[in-house]
Formats: structure tokens, C-alpha cells, sequence
């Protein structure tokens, strides 16, 4: 397969798939159509993210993909992306916000499947790698995005 982006068309597309993922994300009330949506563009934007980005990127989108299937009650492949995400932080030493959030997510998906020890414990490594984020505006949204697993 030859690439048909450049990489900053590239590079724009995985940005406003991500983007247009969390509009969706945001919404108060969603369709089934926009659930499926959702679902094809965190993964079209993980994927372009693959061919243009750093690990953070990959971080990200894997973190995004499961946020999405948390959000659909599925928590199998909310789960598989969360430990997708949080591996790329540990094997590229990405720490801060991604790193929380890793723990975030894996805590979101221990509460969709209904697993209230693995959620706390998940819960309590995210509130600790909290204390390590420099930016106390990302600091505090982590911490209010915490308080909704």
C-alpha cells in the first residue's frame, strides 16, 4: 500500500477525527448511528495518528478508543485499549497526564464491567500519578474527569 497523505494532511485528519470523536463524546444524547460513528472515528484517528505521531499520540488515541467504548457500556475493548494505552506510557517512559490518564481509563473500564476493587485500585494510581502532572489546569481536569468513574 502506497501513502496517499502527506503528512500534514496526514497529520490534520487524525487531529480533526479526534476532535469531531469528542463532539460526539459531549453529546447529551446520541443516536445508535452517531454511537457507530464514534466508534470508526477514535480508530480512523488512532490509525492516522500511527502513520504521523509520536508515542504520546498513539498514547492518546489508544486512551481516546477506550474512552469511547466506555461510554457505550462495552467494557471488554474499553479495558484492551486502556492496557494498549498504558503500555505505550511505560515503554516509552511517557509519564504526567498520559500516564494518568492511562490509569483513568483503566478505572473507567473496571467500573463498566462492574468490577468495583479493580476500579479503586485504578482510581487510587490515577489520583497519586495526579500529584505528578506539572499543569495545574490539566491537573484539574484530570482530577474532575476522575471524580466521574
Amino acid at each position: 500500500m502506497t501513502d496517499v497523505l502527506d503528512p500534514a494532511a496526514e497529520r490534520q485528519l487524525a487531529v480533526d477525527l479526534f476532535n469531531r470523536t469528542w463532539t460526539l463524546l459531549d453529546m447529551p444524547e446520541r443516536s445508535a448511528e452517531d454511537d457507530v460513528t464514534m466508534i470508526h472515528m477514535a480508530h480512523a484517528s488512532r490509525h492516522h495518528w500511527a502513520a504521523v505521531g509520536g508515542p504520546e499520540n498513539l498514547a492518546r488515541g489508544e486512551w481516546q478508543c477506550s474512552r469511547v467504548y466506555a461510554a457505550l457500556g462495552r467494557a471488554e475493548p474499553a479495558r484492551y485499549h486502556a492496557e494498549r494505552c498504558l503500555a505505550i506510557c511505560e515503554a516509552n517512559a511517557i509519564g504526567d497526564w498520559d500516564l494518568a490518564y492511562a490509569y483513568e481509563a483503566l478505572a473507567r473500564a473496571a467500573a463498566v464491567a462492574g468490577d468495583a476493587d479493580e476500579r479503586a485500585r485504578w482510581l487510587e494510581r490515577a489520583r497519586a500519578a495526579a500529584q505528578d502532572v506539572a499543569d495545574p489546569e490539566d491537573r484539574e481536569h484530570l482530577e474532575e474527569d476522575l471524580a466521574t468513574v
